[in-house]
Formats: C-alpha cells, structure tokens, sequence
C-alpha cells in the first residue's frame, strides 16, 4: 500500500477543479479516474448533442481560453479535448483508467482507497465520481411486461434508431428536450410524459438565479436528503432544444401514466398509449457507493456535509454531489475543498491571547 497526502477520485470538471486548487495551495494530489480517457461524463453523451445544444459548459479554473465554441460539432469530441488540454497545460497527471472499489478507514488517522490498479493510504479524499454512471430508472408497475424496448437517456445515442417507432419520452429536464427536439419528424409519434408540470424560464439565468439554484439544493444537503439536481430547481430557459422542440409541436406535456402495459402505457382514467419504445429521461443518482464502508449516510438517504465537507468523515470532501453536481456550482466546490484539505492537513497556529 502506497501513501499519500490527498487522493481525488474522478476528473470531470469537479475533480480536475478540485485537484487545480489543491496544487495551487502547495498540495500535490494523486488523481484517479475510470475512463480510459479525458473528458468525464461528457466522453459518453449522445453524438447528437452538439455544442449548439448544451445548456452551458463553465471554463476550468485557470483556463480563460474556455472551451472552443464550435457548434456543430458533438460535445462528446470537444469537451474531452479541452479537458485533456487543460491537464497537459497545467501539468495535472491522471493515473486511469482506474475504478475505485472502496474508501474505509486505514491506520494511522488515514483513509484507504481501494482500486483495480492498488492501494493509497491518504490524508484527505476528494470524491469526485459525479453521477452519470447510475442512471436512474423509475420503477411503474408493468414495467417488466413491457414487449417494446426500454431505454435511459444515458443509452441514447441519437434519432436514427426510432424512425418509424412510437416513443414516449419520460422526464422534464435537459435530457428530456434534447431527445424530443430530436426524435419529432422522426419517430412516428412523440408522447412526452412529466410527474410535475415543466416551468419555464424566459430570463437569462444569471448569477444571482444560479446562486439561488444552488442554495436550495445546499438546504436539502444539509438537513441529511438526498440532493435534488440544481436543474430541477431552475426550470427550462428557451435553450436551442426547447425551441426545436416546440417549433415541431412535441411539447404537449401529460401527466405520469399508472403503469405500464405489454403495448404502451396506461393512465388511472384508462387511457392508453401505444409505444414500441419508452426513454426515461430521468436523470442521475450520485455514485458513491464505494464509499459504503464509511456508513456516511444520514436517515433520510442523504449525506450531510458543510460546504463540501463530509461532516460523518471530514477528511472526506464530496464535490460533484449535491450543489456542485452541474457545470454551475462545480468551480466553486473544487476551490471550497482544496481549502478545506488545506486546511486539515496545514492547521494555522493559534493565536496566543493577548
């Protein structure tokens, strides 16, 4: 088992933000990742979804170049590339691919990362394993009778496959617009199906929104539950998508059916609609179940930290959960963390009384 001062596992725009503080405070971190290669989560989005369509992409801390604005081309390309760019730039070294198994309590007052390529006894962990490697899928009942083909947004990889094909499309975010501006003129019919009714925001989304989005999700961290998305506390701005999507009449929104049926689905007042193929856009949970050992979680599901910090664990940072789970609080979680590593492992003197 080797040691080491601070271990940040995952590199998306969380822990590359996370291990770009940290150096800047004189803390050299090891960084792991599962992917074979730069990019995080965006490595695995639909070839479909160009630079165009995105809700926004935030520069990494010390980057003012951004990202290149090219929108044609898909973010799944541009976005790993200017993620590897900017480990090459600012010298960041990323052991991957490497899938951690576990965190748990070691020797020494020292937490123990577990992976397929060993073991780092560390100081500190930054986790920053996001959320896109748990897709959420709803259970309703018939879902298991179901002869069509059932599909989460994190499979879909573009229109071509539904053309001709009956699709209901399950979820009121990002994801949901991005599938039906798409498979609209398609597919040979689009039902778009949502628990609560989608709010829509026609202001610009500025920082005092994004602040706002990021406080009520902080609320629900604190008090011990699970963390809503900061998207479904923003509603939908009027993106490319969204426009898309009602300019081909896809926008008619009905409520969640009961359940499932062998051809479709069915509402409580007996409706039916037929469908071959059923995408649930329904978002993420955040992975971090190699972190189990620990017993981190709070009654109601969640777990509570202050900032980023772990209160069950403080050597233990969590970004990319909770507020920082989206491009809008990412940034500044990473900042928070470092200086809560630094913090813990370079404790400031007292000051004598006077």
């Amino acid at each position: 088992m080797e040691t080491t001062e601070v271990v940040v596992i995952g590199a998306g725009q969380a822990g590359l933000s996370s291990a770009y503080f940290l150096r800047r405070f004189g803390i050299e971190p090891l960084v792991l990742d599962a992917a074979r290669g730069p990019g995080g989560a965006w490595r695995h989005r639909s070839p479909s979804l160009t630079m165009d369509k995105v809700h926004g992409i935030f520069d990494l801390p010390g980057a003012p170049d951004g990202v290149e604005v090219a929108g044609d081309r898909p973010a799944a390309e541009v976005v790993p590339e200017y993620y590897g760019g900017y480990e090459r730039r600012v010298g960041l070294e990323v052991l991957r691919p490497v899938k951690v198994g576990s965190v748990r309590e070691g020797d020494g007052g020292r937490l123990v990362v577990t992976s397929d390529a060993g073991e780092w006894a560390a100081r500190a962990v930054v986790n920053a394993t996001g959320t896109w490697t748990r897709p959420y899928w709803p259970y309703y009942p018939g879902a298991p009778d179901f002869l069509g083909e059932q599909l989460h947004y994190a499979g879909y990889r573009g229109p071509e496959a539904f053309a001709g094909r009956r699709v209901v499309v399950v979820g009121g975010g990002a994801s949901a617009m991005h599938v039906l501006s798409e498979l609209a003129g398609v597919a040979a019919a689009t039902t778009w199906v949502t628990r609560r009714p989608p709010v829509f925001r026609d202001d610009d989304f500025g920082e005092d929104a994004r602040r706002e989005a990021v406080a009520m999700v902080e609320a629900r961290v604190r008090a011990g539950l699970p963390p809503q998305s900061v998207v479904s506390v923003t509603g939908l701005g009027y993106s490319l998508v969204v426009r898309q999507a009602m300019a081909k009449g896809a926008l008619e929104r009905l409520p969640m059916f009961r359940g499932l049926t062998a051809y479709g689905v069915e509402w409580a007042d007996g409706r039916r609609v037929a469908a071959d193929t059923i995408v649930w856009a329904t978002g993420f949970r955040s992975a971090l179940d190699h972190l189990a050992p620990l017993r981190l979680r709070e009654p109601g599901g969640g777990i509570k930290v202050d900032g980023t910090r772990v209160l069950k664990e403080p050597r233990l940072q969590l970004v990319g959960y909770g507020p920082s789970a989206s491009t809008v609080g990412a940034n500044r979680a990473g900042r928070a963390a470092a200086r809560d590593v630094r913090a813990l492992l370079r404790p400031r003197p007292a000051v004598p009384a006077a």
